[in-house]
């Protein structure tokens, strides 16, 4: 529904209705299966873990692509902002794995906060002509999807060195 959204907004504004309305679905499901499945007694915690990141990943290709292919942010802005999202994954899962610890937000921005900003960002669209609103010689948009990716980027490689030297710190103490 996001993703359709955000196309069909060449033909019209009124169609990230269409987006919004899918993220509120998205959430919804996001946010219930595994509650539904605590309640129920039958987690399964490797299966739903692998699932629900991999169905997370996909989700948010569509969504970005879509955003991409709307008329209101260019593709390669929104690539930049995908790699973003994909580095700091890449970064939350290894360092699940080498440290033990399942971070999700980083900066005070976790998955609701990223939603939310996701929904008025869509809000905004609707009220904006595409390309209108110019940053120097930018898009508006462009300038606001690029400035997050790149962040994201940066804040990748921060966290990245701070955990390679916190597990430098460790492996070198376990040597002793």
């Amino acid at each position: 529904m996001v993703f359709g959204g955000y196309i069909a907004s060449n033909l019209g504004h009124l169609w990230l209705l269409l987006s919004l309305a899918g993220y509120v679905v998205q959430w919804f499901g996001d946010s219930m299966d595994g509650s539904l499945a605590r309640y129920r007694k039958i987690e399964r915690p490797s299966y739903g873990y692998f699932i629900d990141h991999s169905c997370d990943g996909m989700a948010n290709l569509m969504i970005v692509a879509g955003i991409g292919l709307s008329p209101y942010v260019t593709m390669n802005i929104a690539m930049v902002a995908l790699a973003g999202y994909l580095l700091m994954s890449v970064h939350t899962f290894l360092a699940a794995r080498v440290m033990g610890e399942l971070r999700l937000s980083y900066l005070a921005m976790g998955p609701t906060e990223l939603r939310l900003f996701l929904i008025l960002l869509t809000i905004a669209m609707m009220a904006i002509e595409p390309g209108g609103d110019r940053i120097w010689t930018i898009p508006a948009l462009d300038a606001l999807i690029g400035f997050i990716g790149a962040a994201l980027i940066c804040l990748f490689i921060v966290q990245t060195l701070l955990v390679a030297r916190t597990l430098a710190r460790v492996d070198s103490n376990a040597d002793r």
